[in-house]
């Protein structure tokens, strides 16, 4: 097997990999990107590679470890500076709850499984960082797994989190398959919860033209300045975070170490810049889009696949944890009315984030497009904060 040893080339390989992939799905629109999205396939194929064993090499490692956290806070930053919750107000308060008791029956399953499966995952003190970062990808998207794996450091085990990565991508293109096929079936559900859709066209309305109003084009001093305030964020960040670890250590708080403390100071600054200025620059979606590939590629790189396939438990575990979304989404919807439309969008915002939500929005209707954003920018807000929260809890059944 061909085996990658300069660290030049490994991160040239990788971003090849990213933009080969959005190239084909923009130009060929091969039908199997409905499905599966290229961030998907870069997952699938980092993974690939690594277990092949193209990348064990020194000058791969290096280039790892030097790039890694340091574009990853950066990433945060650049994209919680969407999260401006005005915007996130303009859904209202039934499809901000529908959103959110997606998140808390994900939740459930997370916790009632774990205590039952978790030996056979390989052991409560290996996995429950990993599984807590998982969760995170499962309320905001795939760059809060990446969060939660830098904020935990040494606590995740490799192995469990390349099964939790191998995990996130089965269950998001089975998931996503399967609510795309639930479409021509919403009128049953609609009709068995009484759902109420009569506002939805209004709520769309409004979500669109929020998204719109935030598009404009790009100089390339906009790009010049964005990246470079992502870069010295990403920075400072790190200092911060390890001042923070020393003064919790002061007081005997040993437990927020230098990674949970820079994730969560990055993370805050964000969403206040997002009320400033800084959440209306140019390229803010382009450039969190860049940084998610380029991370979500090199976190790949380092995830043998085998390792799923040496412990089935975790996709036992995964499967178990959706049948209960559905029955406890079910039983909400039937008590508060919700359609299927908005109960997949909420899902795969989630599951998936912002880019994902507006495919299976889009599959009832263009018009809810925004919506779909909108409630993945909002997974994306949240996704650390519950991250962390579940990673208490999973720390204590283990």
């Amino acid at each position: 097997m061909f085996v990658i040893e300069n660290g030049f080339t490994y991160i040239a390989f990788l971003m090849f990999l990213c933009g080969g992939l959005l190239a084909l799905q923009k130009y060929a629109k091969w039908k199997i990107f409905d499905i599966m999205p290229p961030l998907v396939w870069i997952y699938l194929i980092g993974m690939i590679c690594c277990t092949a064993g193209m990348f064990n090499s020194e000058g791969v490692s290096a280039a790892y470890g030097v790039l890694k956290n340091n574009l990853l806070y950066a990433m945060i930053f650049v994209m919680l500076l969407r999260c401006d919750f005005k915007k996130i107000a303009k859904l209202g308060v039934r499809l901000i709850a529908i959103f959110l008791g997606c998140s808390v029956t994900l939740a459930v399953g997370f916790i009632v499984f774990y205590p039952i499966l978790k030996e056979a995952m390989g052991g409560g003190e290996k996995t429950w960082a990993a599984t807590a970062a998982l969760f995170a990808s499962w309320v905001g998207g795939s760059a809060n797994m990446a969060a939660m794996e830098a904020s935990y450091g040494e606590l995740i085990d490799k192995g469990a989190y390349a099964c939790a990565l191998a995990l996130d991508t089965v269950c998001y293109s089975v998931w996503i398959a399967l609510l795309l096929m639930m479409v021509k079936h919403s009128g049953k559900w609609n009709k068995a919860t009484k759902a109420d859709t009569s506002k939805l066209d209004a709520l769309a309305e409004a979500a669109n033209a929020e998204v719109a109003k935030e598009q404009k084009k790009a100089t390339g001093a906009d790009w010049v300045f964005l990246i470079g305030l992502a870069l010295i964020v990403s920075a400072l960040s790190q200092k911060v975070g390890l001042a923070m670890n020393t003064g919790f250590k002061s007081v005997g708080l040993a437990m927020f170490d230098k990674g949970t403390c820079t994730t969560v100071f990055v993370t805050v600054l964000g969403l206040i810049c997002a009320m400033t200025p800084l959440g209306k620059l140019p390229a803010v979606e382009e450039l969190s889009s860049i940084l998610l590939y380029a991370v979500v590629a090199m976190l790949a790189s380092q995830a043998p696949l085998n390792a799923l396939f040496d412990a089935p438990m975790w996709v036992l575990y995964g499967f178990l944890i959706l049948v209960v979304h559905v029955a406890l989404m079910f039983l909400l919807s039937k008590i508060f009315h919700w359609d299927l439309c908005m109960v997949s969008t909420a899902s795969v915002a989630n599951i998936g984030g912002s880019a994902s939500a507006p495919i299976i929005a889009c599959a009832y209707n263009d018009s809810f497009a925004g919506i779909g954003v909108i409630m993945g920018v909002l997974g994306a807000a949240i996704g650390n904060f519950f991250g962390l929260g579940m990673g208490a809890i999973l720390q204590m059944l283990a």
